[in-house]
Formats: C-alpha cells, sequence, structure tokens
C-alpha cells in the first residue's frame, strides 16, 4: 500500500508540473483553459471519490497520460503542435492530426475506467457485456463532448475556433469520434487481460 502511495504522490506532482508547464505562455489562453479543462475536472473527481472508489494504479497512470496529451494540445491549440506540423509540411499528412491522438485517447483511457467501475460494482456480468457497456459509455461521452465544442464556438464565435479545431476538414467530427472507438477497442484487445488481473490480484 504504501509503495501504491508514493506512486500515486509521483502522478500528482508530474500532473501538477505538466500543467504549469502547458500554462505558461499558451499560443491562446482561453483554448488553453478548455482543453485542460477535463484534465482539471478529472483530477477534482477522482480527489473527491478517493475514499469511496479508489482506481487501479494502472488507470491513475494512464489518466495522466491522457491529462498530458490534453495539456500539450492545450498548449499550442491542436492545430499546431509542432511536431505534427513538421509532419504536415513533409506532406505525410495534409493537415495537423494531433487532434486525433486526443480522440484516440479519449476513447483508451476512459474505457478502461468505465470497465473498472462496471466490474467492480457488477453492474453486468460476463466479460463481452463488460466490454460492450463499456465502449458504449465511452461513445456517449464522445458525441456529448462533440456537442460541447459546437455549442461553445457557437457561443464564442472565432475565440471557440481552435477549440473545435475542424481545420476545414468537413468530416472532422466523425472521424473525431471514430478515432475514439479505436481508441476504445484498441484499450480492450491490449490491455484487458492485464486490468483483468490487476483487479483480481486487488481482490485478494
Amino acid at each position: 500500500m504504501f509503495h501504491k502511495d508514493i506512486l500515486l504522490i509521483i502522478y500528482i506532482i508530474v500532473f501538477f508540473l505538466a500543467l504549469l508547464a502547458s500554462g505558461i505562455h499558451p499560443k491562446d489562453q482561453f483554448t488553453w483553459f478548455l482543453e485542460v479543462l477535463p484534465a482539471l475536472i478529472a483530477f477534482t473527481i477522482l480527489a473527491i471519490t478517493f475514499k469511496k472508489f479508489r482506481f487501479s494504479n494502472l488507470l491513475y497512470f494512464l489518466i495522466l497520460i491522457h491529462s498530458i496529451v490534453l495539456m500539450i494540445g492545450g498548449h499550442w491549440t491542436y492545430a499546431e503542435v509542432p511536431f505534427f506540423n513538421w509532419l504536415r509540411d513533409m506532406e505525410i499528412f495534409s493537415r495537423n492530426n494531433y487532434d486525433k491522438v486526443g480522440h484516440f485517447m479519449q476513447g483508451f483511457v476512459p474505457v478502461l475506467v468505465a470497465r473498472e467501475i462496471i466490474i467492480r460494482k457488477a453492474i453486468v456480468n460476463g466479460r463481452t457485456w463488460t466490454n460492450f457497456f463499456a465502449i458504449s459509455v465511452v461513445l456517449a461521452a464522445s458525441a456529448i463532448y462533440e456537442f460541447i465544442e459546437w455549442w461553445i464556438s457557437l457561443l464564442t464565435g472565432s475565440k471557440g475556433d481552435a477549440f473545435l479545431g475542424t481545420q476545414g476538414y468537413v468530416w472532422d467530427t466523425q472521424s473525431d469520434m471514430l478515432f475514439c472507438l479505436i481508441g476504445a477497442v484498441t484499450a480492450i484487445l491490449a490491455v484487458s487481460r492485464i486490468h483483468d488481473h490487476i483487479l483480481d490480484s486487488n481482490r485478494r
């Protein structure tokens, strides 16, 4: 338990160091706030519910990685993350595709969060139904996030354009949700057995 607590303290320190670094001279202050807000909301919820529902350390680590992805996107805006600008300029991509990394992570990490809650609360029985409902929850959340992007863009006009981040791509919303689905399915295929082993170990 002590070892797990030390890891969590390290994760928290890294989280706030990354948040601080991302907030130093961001490309656009308003966009930075919108992009890092989900990470701050997640941190707050995890802190409030920690004593009642402590996730596995695997989940806390992956949530940290997801948060850093959001912070990088917030600092430069998703349309202008330098490495992906370079890939675009080399004509490997036709646009800056860093936002697809963000939406892949939007599926990869939350599906494991949903999965852990479903398993530990015994909401459904069986691996197949567990994975199906976890993916369904994540896709529903992804759709809601797209609604939020749309509403913020409508309310703020040009100020919300960087947050919306379509870069003129007409199928951006649909492709965002597709990458979320790909991320969720990848997590189920690649990590679910490890996740099950960790959860089984924690029960003993």
